[in-house]
């Protein structure tokens, strides 16, 4: 058949005419340096389940925390680029860190539930980054009112959960807040075009934006593979 004859061009998938070439060499920097930032929260979290290390979670927020300010303050230049990754890399591990308690309540439910989820974030995070770099600019960055309206809501409603102890509510919450940081996905990688097409060529923040998406989304669907083991574990007793 005819169609069987025909080639695929695969080097056109990879071109994106509308970002500029200066732009395209940001976005390199920014993946590079997103890349890096999974080895070393890779790393943490190993370093807290093998070792137990600063198991606390609240030590792990104030660690990475501290770094983010630190590395808020510290001025984007030439000069500092050394030492700003050096931050991000701190920062990374904190994230890692504190993703201790979750990979713990995973381990005991069923420890296949890690790999499943980290390949689960990874094509959630490829598909909707693939889909901003390809689609119109700006044609995302309007999802960015809607999007925090409902974060701060679901940040409320689970604030009230806190008394209402309901179970309902919960994965309600949890999976509202999956969807909406599919969301940021888009918002926040089309968000980082905008910026680097005028000019704004922080590679290190910008990078900071999307690993946040990435470890927020890998936590939510480790809890909600869990969650879902635990059930059905409850309906085979």
């Amino acid at each position: 058949m005819d169609f069987l004859d025909r080639n695929i061009n695969f080097n056109a998938l990879l071109k994106f005419s509308h970002i500029s070439p200066s732009t395209q060499q940001h976005l390199k920097r920014v993946y590079t340096s997103f890349a890096l930032c999974m080895l070393v929260a890779a790393a943490g979290a190993y370093v807290n389940v093998a070792f137990k290390f600063l198991q606390g979670s609240f030590l792990s927020f104030l660690g990475s925390l501290g770094m983010m300010l630190w590395l808020m303050f510290t001025p984007n230049s030439y000069e500092n680029e050394k030492k700003r990754l050096g931050i991000l890399v701190g920062f990374a591990f904190f994230c890692g860190i504190g993703l201790g308690p979750a990979l713990n309540f995973c381990i005991a439910v069923n420890p296949s539930i890690i790999p499943t989820a980290f390949l689960g974030t990874s094509l959630i995070f490829a598909c909707f980054s693939l889909s901003a770099l390809y689609a119109q600019r700006r044609s995302f960055l309007l999802l960015g009112g809607l999007l925090s309206t409902v974060l701060s809501a679901l940040l409320f409603s689970s604030l009230v959960n806190m008394f209402a102890g309901s179970e309902f509510l919960s994965k309600t919450n949890l999976y509202l807040g999956l969807l909406v940081m599919c969301g940021f996905v888009l918002f926040d990688t089309q968000l980082i075009i905008e910026k680097a097409e005028n000019g704004d060529k922080d590679f290190v923040w910008h990078c900071v934006d999307l690993f946040l998406d990435f470890i927020t989304i890998f936590r939510k669907l480790m809890v909600i593979l869990a969650m879902n083991e635990k059930d059905k574990k409850k309906e085979r007793k």
